[in-house]
């Protein structure tokens, strides 16, 4: 169980996620608002309480993975990472430009804490599958998370992991699925209609939830449920609302990347300051 102070605590570190993404973002004047968005609270979530991780030790062999298969949602991880201590929140505002350290999709080679790099859709389930593979293999129990998107899962590879991570009872994978119901060119059902996700996951014999995706409470818990799951892959499917939290992005749909001016950024931070205040009350 969640303590109240730990559930106001894990809102507060997603509204944070939110407001340093939105700054840095809104800074270079464009980027993927709506994806980056939609994942922030389970974000807040594996990082501020149950990934097992050391900012001060980024490379240590025994921490658990995250691997953000839909790579565009990188600079929400950066902001977690940045708020963790891994680096100085001011090298955020450095997002996309020449020489940074932060680019628009994860690149391991480039960011302190980033454990596998992606932006190629769909690679991001087998490079999961296989960090976890390894890691059983070395013997760690440590916990391997991937983060999926809904338009990202009509790729045939992400199909090929599911299918292998089951045969290979991949029981410390546990994977996200960011059902905001929006993919770059308009909405999932008009595009190519997922249907049941979570029935499709235990078809192929995972262990799968749904949950609200933006209640902190309901995505610890189920994380929680996941790891009593012994023996198959888990997968948590997070109902969610793309663009969630920036008042000029959320309920629109051309919201995958989005030209950003000064003025929407700054009204954007505002409601995100006072909401953050409301909820450190």
């Amino acid at each position: 169980m969640l303590s109240l102070d730990k559930i106001r605590e894990l809102e507060a570190f997603a509204l944070k996620i939110r407001i340093e993404t939105v700054r840095a973002i809104g800074t270079l004047g464009f980027g993927h608002m709506g994806g980056a968005m939609s994942v922030a609270d389970t974000i807040a979530v594996l990082y501020g309480e149950v990934m097992n991780i050391d900012p001060q030790n980024p490379k240590w062999e025994d921490r658990d993975w995250l691997v953000c298969s839909k790579g565009h949602a990188g600079p929400a991880i950066y902001s977690a990472l940045a708020l963790k201590g891994y680096f100085p929140k001011e090298d955020l505002l450095t997002l996309n430009t020449p020489g940074t350290h932060f680019p628009s999709h994860c690149d391991r080679n480039l960011t302190t804490g980033i454990d596998m790099t992606t932006g190629s859709l769909g690679q991001g389930s087998s490079t999961a599958l296989g960090v976890a593979l390894g890691n059983r293999l070395k013997g760690k129990d440590s916990y391997t998370y991937l983060i999926l998107g809904d338009g990202e899962i009509q790729e045939g590879q992400v199909w090929e992991a599911v299918m292998c991570a089951a045969q290979q009872k991949i029981d410390h994978l546990i994977a996200f699925v960011d059902y905001n119901k929006q993919q770059l060119d308009g909405y999932t059902k008009d595009i190519n209609d997922l249907g049941d996700i979570k029935a499709k996951f235990e078809s192929f014999g995972w262990y799968a939830q749904s949950v609200d995706g933006h209640n902190v409470e309901e995505v610890y818990h189920a994380i929680e449920k996941a790891k009593e799951n012994e023996g198959r892959p888990s997968v948590i499917v997070l109902n969610t609302v793309k663009g969630k939290g920036c008042s000029f992005a959320e309920g629109i749909l051309s919201n995958h990347h989005i030209t950003v001016s000064k003025e929407q950024m700054e009204d954007a931070l505002k409601a995100l300051e006072n909401k953050l205040q409301e909820v450190m009350k």
